[in-house]
């Protein structure tokens, strides 16, 4: 599927939820891709992309800048708090704030550097074990302590559980965003982006849908 394809669909979804076309941004998932896959999407006039580890994006994302200018490029995986630093040099937004030691090293290194990206917290709706993420009834009491460090936040995050109704979470998420006066809703991927921009998704990750289907061998 094309990313114009993918373009559309946003923009018929927000038509039947009543909402600005514009108020919903694709973030092309090119974690684990080929770089001519990726090479053709930026080619293409896209600028807005995601990567998974701090390690891949940094192999990737440089040169392709120097060559193609600017490139909005968001961290959406688990970060560990020894790449926090060149995490805030790389990215323009980290989805996957799930910790207050990771809260606090990104405000001392805020300090440091004198800038910070735009801040998500990643909370676990499905309340899985094997996943990141702040849980449900921790979210407030996290939203309030990573404000009072200072932090850029500006919204939520999360990943449903792969058997369980994705709107379900997505609701949930808006609902906590809402009390919390945050604006911005990191959710839905290729399989479900469309139900995401329903319940007000303010990004949408698609990767597979994008770029096809990933070789991790």
């Amino acid at each position: 599927m094309s990313i114009s394809e993918i373009q559309t669909r946003i923009t018929s979804q927000s038509k039947r939820s009543n909402r600005a076309p514009e108020s919903t941004r694709l973030i092309a998932v090119s974690k684990v891709q080929p770089i001519e896959r990726v090479r053709a999407v930026v080619e293409s006039g896209h600028r807005l992309f995601g990567e998974n580890k701090v390690q891949e994006a940094a192999g990737k994302w440089p040169a392709l800048r120097e060559e193609f200018g600017d490139i909005d490029v968001h961290l959406l995986g688990p970060l560990q708090t020894n790449k926090a630093r060149q995490a805030m040099e790389l990215f323009q937004a980290i989805h996957s704030v799930d910790r207050p030691k990771l809260a606090t090293t990104l405000a001392r290194l805020k300090d440091e550097l004198g800038h910070c990206p735009d801040l998500f917290i990643q909370i676990n709706t499905g309340r899985e074990d094997q996943k990141a993420g702040i849980a449900i009834e921790d979210a407030d009491d996290f939203i309030a302590e990573v404000r009072a460090l200072n932090l850029p936040l500006v919204g939520l995050m999360c990943i449903p559980p792969a058997n369980e109704e994705p709107s379900l979470h997505f609701a949930l998420l808006r609902k906590i965003a809402q009390r919390n006066d945050l604006s911005e809703l990191s959710m839905g991927m290729s399989g479900d982006f469309e139900s995401a921009v329903a319940q007000g998704a303010t990004y949408v990750r698609v990767g597979s849908a994008v770029f096809g289907e990933r070789d991790y061998g």
